[in-house]
């Protein structure tokens, strides 16, 4: 059955519309009855109680923000008359005992993947060709025109009969408005045009990317830090790597960290540095043939059955709305439960979008040392994004705020729902590794991208993605699952949607069972079902650069 409202922590304020409510409109909750004075869209907050300038409002059970005039009892939360504000924290711990859910189900259950000789357990098997410097990225885009079509990893859409299509009623003497008003034939799908040479090598990735040389020292450092990452990842089977030269991001600087993540590194890696190699055309042939012999012992691959405890889930939100915060993010919260119960591993990131649920997460830091380093590096990016004059209450995007996320604080507290309600063993700043079983934080930027490569650099061999809004976001390495907030939405772009958890809204079901139809998509993807941001061929990819341009 479902409601008109919800509550989500008995310490809260303020109720939730889950359908638009027109003003005058008597809702009912815990045997408490309010009238809205106003229009309720659906995903927006109603007061509770009334409100003066300066009260705390308060959802999940922390403070999300403070009213800036007056709310009557029934009225509609907005910018105009609600500002953000969070508690302070202290790295002072209360950790509480942890009690699992129950996994027996599960813990019999097992995904097919590519093993590795690092012990790791790949979701996909790909090949990488990556520049070293931006300075590269014509010639990975001359690699990428070579290899893509004739060895059948073509991906996209093909919308060029559309444009032939115009071109032909332009010539035979149509209107501009009759152009506009024609209605096109659907675009042909470009997918697999030719069959696969290489069966079991799920694609070629390049790594196109704007980095390795005019920053300071230190992004450089990062960039290789996450290429490495990408190099050394379970899902990823070898690698071809341009160099100009003389970049910032040497080539030594690459090796060194790919060491630092696998000391044993046994993968094939081929290097190519253009000032010495001489011509486009030389440095171009040999790379296709490093890469073609590469993609041939890549092919020697193939899926066997590996634990759950071998999978990294990446919890990523983008595109975020009023209702995430009650439905998708907690869902992939128990999901994240029963994996770290079952001895796997979970990266919740997007540190802007955790503000106000730092005492929470230091509270459940497994020990002193864990709770101040998170604390520092929330410190540290905080007083960073003060410094060139912006702050964490500047992170809600406009479609954030029209879909009822009206602060960061109300923001945050919903997407740190996705990590559900164990330890915290890890803190990691950007781009280090996972090598904790359990609950991990990595220092990111809440930007989508920019926080899922970061994810996946740090291991994470399938991402778990909510959205209310609609994003359709991928990743060039590992399969990103996206998962619908509301029904209306899911079926609104069902191209670019993998699951839906509106039925949480809808009353249909609770969290525990969308986190458990949920945990089952993820097993069928990590063994190579097809998601849609792969059958798009969405490989988004942006490094995070920290420092300014020098």
């Amino acid at each position: 059955m479902k409601h008109l409202v919800a509550k989500i922590h008995p310490a809260d304020n303020v109720l939730v519309a889950l359908q638009d409510l027109p003003a005058g409109t008597p809702v009912t909750h815990d045997g408490v009855t309010v009238t809205t004075t106003e229009k309720i869209p659906a995903k927006h907050k109603l007061a509770l109680q009334a409100l003066q300038p300066g009260d705390q409002v308060h959802m999940y059970g922390v403070l999300v923000g403070k009213a800036k005039s007056a709310i009557g009892v029934g009225g509609l939360l907005t910018t105009a008359n609600m500002q953000h504000a969070t508690d302070s924290y202290e790295t002072t711990q209360h950790r509480a005992a942890w009690t699992p859910p129950p996994v027996e189900k599960w813990q019999e259950r097992t995904f097919l993947g590519f093993h590795r000789a690092d012990g790791r357990v790949g979701t996909a098997n790909y090949w990488l060709v990556i520049p070293l410097v931006f300075c590269e990225n014509r010639n990975i885009q001359v690699l990428e025109e070579a290899l893509v079509n004739d060895l059948g990893y073509a991906r996209r859409k093909s919308y060029q009969p559309q444009t032939q299509e115009l071109i032909s009623l332009m010539q035979a003497g149509k209107s501009v408005e009759e152009i506009l008003a024609t209605d096109l034939h659907s675009a042909e799908n470009g997918q697999h045009s030719k069959p696969k040479l290489f069966p079991n090598v799920d694609g070629i990735r390049f790594l196109s990317h704007e980095g390795g040389c005019g920053g300071i020292r230190q992004d450089a450092q990062s960039l290789c830090g996450l290429l490495a990452g990408y190099i050394t990842h379970p899902n990823v089977a070898g690698a071809t790597v341009l160099s100009l030269g003389c970049q910032n991001a040497q080539v030594s600087m690459l090796q060194d960290e790919i060491n630092k993540r696998s000391p044993h590194f046994d993968k094939p890696l081929y290097i190519l540095e253009q000032q010495k190699i001489g011509t486009e055309e030389a440095l171009v042939s040999t790379a296709l043939r490093q890469t073609f012999a590469g993609l041939m012992l890549a092919n020697q691959n193939v899926r066997r059955p590996a634990p759950l405890s071998k999978l990294t889930i990446g919890l990523e939100c983008g595109g975020s709305d009023g209702f995430s915060g009650i439905s998708a993010n907690p869902a992939l919260g128990h999901v994240s439960d029963l994996l770290v119960a079952l001895g796997g591993s979970v990266i919740l990131a997007e540190f802007p979008e955790l503000c106000g649920v730092e005492q929470e997460l230091i509270d459940r830091s497994v020990d002193s040392e864990t709770a101040q380093r998170f604390s520092s590096l929330m410190k540290a990016y905080g007083d960073s994004a003060i410094a060139v004059g912006s702050g964490f209450d500047m992170n809600p995007s406009p479609g954030n705020i029209r879909d009822g996320l009206i602060t960061d604080a109300m923001k945050s507290a919903g997407a740190a729902r996705k990590g559900g309600s164990s330890p915290v063993v890890a803190v990691l700043d950007y781009p280090e590794l996972v090598t904790k079983p359990g609950l991990n934080l990595l220092c990111t930027p809440g930007n989508d991208v920019e926080s899922t490569t970061a994810e996946v650099g740090s291991g994470a061999n399938i991402v778990l993605f909510t959205t209310g809004l609609g994003t359709p976001t991928g990743n060039p390495i590992a399969p990103v699952v996206k998962i619908s907030s509301n029904t209306a939405l899911a079926q609104r772009m069902p191209d670019i949607i993998d699951l839906n958890t509106g039925s949480v809204i809808d009353g249909e079901e609770t969290i525990e069972q969308a986190g458990e139809r949920i945990l089952d998509y993820v097993i069928r993807a990590a063994s190579g079902e097809e998601v849609a941001a792969v059958r798009h061929g969405q490989t988004d990819f942006i490094p995070w650069k920290r420092g300014v341009s020098l």
